[in-house]
């Protein structure tokens, strides 16, 4: 994951926790003793389900954090999540693009790991070719040379 992934997980985070925070204050302590109307218990449902989707995303990005924990930086050697690779297209063209996690928001120079070209670029070395498909047709393309971004801004 990089940098500027985690900065942005763990600002979700932040914010969700803070806003289930104040969900959970709105929320009746369990007691029933005013039943209230039906509008009222339909609220309270409404936010107790509020409730469930946020502790549901906060798990899910705590889960991711953890994970890009344990996995450490990318082999240097092999195209993994977080690497830098420079890749030169069939028409000749060069890019150097980051390759992000599924969750990360693209850029002009992210190409996420599930995406046909980052699926193709995965576990690829220097002097690989690639083939991948494209809303045109199938592509091709070369790694030039690889790295690692993790840690940059």
């Amino acid at each position: 994951m990089s940098a500027d992934a985690r900065r942005a997980f763990e600002s979700e985070l932040a914010d969700l926790r803070a806003e289930r925070e104040k969900v959970a204050a709105t929320l009746r302590d369990g007691g029933g003793d005013e039943p209230g109307d039906r509008a009222d218990q339909a609220d309270e449902l409404r936010r107790a389900d509020l409730l469930d989707r946020l502790d549901g995303r906060i798990a899910e990005i705590d889960g991711r954090l953890r994970e890009a924990a344990v996995a450490g930086p990318p082999d240097t050697d092999a195209v993994g999540v977080g690497s830098t690779v420079t890749v030169r297209f069939a028409d000749g063209t060069r890019s150097t693009l980051q390759v992000g996690g599924a969750a990360e928001a693209p850029d002009a120079t992210t190409v996420t790991a599930d995406s046909p070209l980052g699926r193709a670029l995965m576990g690829r070395r220097a002097g690989d070719t690639v083939a991948y498909d494209t809303p045109e047709g199938p592509g091709s393309a070369v790694v030039e040379s690889l790295g690692d971004t993790r840690g940059a801004s």
